[in-house]
């Protein structure tokens, strides 16, 4: 049972990562009416929103156990929203703790980075049994090249899942098609590892904020460094984002520290 204290949730581990599941692509859909039974009930209401978490005690026998798990975000009539202390799915990942987490935008399985590698689960429920018989697998086949590769501390799909960007502790920067994994781009800094990373909508650019020197901007199609946005004296980057303005050009915004000021950089 989780434990919640005001506005939060707990689930008896500490939690390393979280993403929002894309739930119209992971359930297969009913039968289309036409095929429906007439005397069959009126369908179900669509669920709501969900979030998988990951993390645990690490490996040891601490008792604390590493996992995966997914929760509702329950939404009362006077009550502001907030995760349900009830999990609907489980999944034990042994002695290896899920540091951190991409979820595929079209439904097509979650990358789970570990200590020393990574793993990718697939979804699995049967035609019209909704969220009950949905299950989490891990997909023994798929990345192979990624299985024994380290930590890795960013990872990212792009927004219409065709890319995959993922950068390690060790300071590697490895970008893919998905899911063929053909490298787009590849780059290797052994004094930085990587913080935060972030792919255009257009698929186009990646932003990429090492643990030191700048932030930058690479174009995915000519494997070039654009741009460049240097620190200033005692400054320390954290996350990026894209965004899109209305005229469809790019906006990237960063998060800095700066002694105790954090602040955000529109280039």
């Amino acid at each position: 049972m989780a434990i919640r204290r005001g506005g939060s949730q707990s689930y008896g581990f500490p939690i390393y990562c979280a993403a929002w599941l894309p739930l119209a692509h992971i359930l297969k859909p009913d039968r289309p009416a036409a095929e429906a039974d007439a005397d069959a009930p009126s369908p179900s209401p669509p669920p709501p929103p969900m979030v998988l978490l990951g993390g645990g005690g690490g490996k040891g026998r601490n008792g604390v156990p590493n996992k995966l798990v997914m929760a509702a975000l329950a939404a009362g009539e006077e009550a502001a929203p907030a995760l349900s202390p009830d999990t609907v799915i489980e999944v034990r990942t042994q002695e290896e703790v899920p540091y951190r987490m991409a979820v595929h935008p079209r439904g097509d399985g979650v990358f789970c980075a570990f200590p020393n590698g990574c793993k990718l689960y697939r979804w699995e429920s049967q035609e019209g049994e909704g969220l009950q018989n949905l299950s989490l697998e891990p997909d023994q086949e798929a990345l192979a090249e990624l299985k024994e590769d380290g930590l890795q501390l960013a990872i990212s799909f792009s927004q219409e899942g065709s890319i995959l960007a993922i950068g390690g502790e060790d300071g590697h920067l490895r970008v893919f098609k998905w899911p063929a994994m053909a490298p787009v781009l590849t780059e290797t800094d052994t004094k930085t590892s990587i913080k935060d990373l972030t792919i255009s909508s257009d698929e186009r650019f990646i932003a990429v904020n090492r643990s030191s020197g700048p932030c930058r901007v690479w174009d995915l199609q000519s494997s070039e460094v654009v741009a460049s946005l240097p620190r200033e004296a005692g400054e320390m980057f954290g996350f990026c984002r894209f965004c899109n303005k209305a005229d469809n050009s790019h906006v990237l915004f960063i998060t800095a520290m700066e002694g105790d000021i954090k602040v955000i950089m529109e280039k």
